[in-house]
């Protein structure tokens, strides 16, 4: 697989850096070389976060990114910001909840997914992160929902937060269902 980078980008406590981590962790129990990269407003809760996870079957210069090859938008402020700077056939997962309208980005796939609403319907607004990545395991086709599961797993019982796996579970798979 040759360089795949993703911004992730949202208010603060939408679980935009954990979205990140995820995909670098799963990258990484792919066998693949990661990079991640956290960068949050001043705010913190509430403002503005976002990050770079960088996938690749070879070694990766630099975890900078200004052109990435896919966008997942929790809002439209991170639309606004990041939308226009993905690469010619790229993917921008947008929350359609927080998003009712956005331009035409010529050759870029749009996969608008209700992260809210698919979120409230399996009763816990904290998921909508993982809805989004499962929509994205679906658009980009580089990380399967499997290696999405086993990344997320991991990465949640090592924080002390196991006993929200199988819900997380439950949301990759309505994200990627989603994107269809």
């Amino acid at each position: 697989m040759e360089e795949y980078s993703t911004i992730v980008s949202g208010f603060g406590g939408q679980g935009v850096i954990l979205t990140g981590k995820i995909i670098a962790r799963s990258g990484m129990e792919e066998g693949l070389e990661v990079t991640w990269l956290p960068s949050y407003g001043p705010e913190m809760r509430g403002g503005t976060a976002n990050c770079t996870a960088i996938i690749s079957s070879k070694l990766i210069g630099s975890p900078v990114v200004n052109n990435p090859s896919s966008l997942i938008a929790f809002n439209k402020p991170s639309l606004d910001k990041f939308g226009s700077t993905v690469q010619e056939k790229g993917v921008i997962v947008l929350n359609s909840s927080l998003i009712d309208n956005h331009p035409d980005y010529d050759s870029t796939r749009v996969v608008p997914v209700p992260l809210n609403e698919i979120a409230k319907q399996l009763e816990n607004q904290k998921v909508i992160n993982m809805v989004a990545l499962g929509a994205w395991s679906k658009a980009s086709d580089k990380l399967s929902l499997a290696a999405l599961k086993k990344g997320m797993k991991l990465t949640l019982e090592e924080s002390g937060k196991g006993k929200f796996v199988e819900v997380n579970e439950k949301a990759l798979e309505k994200g990627c269902a989603a994107a269809e």
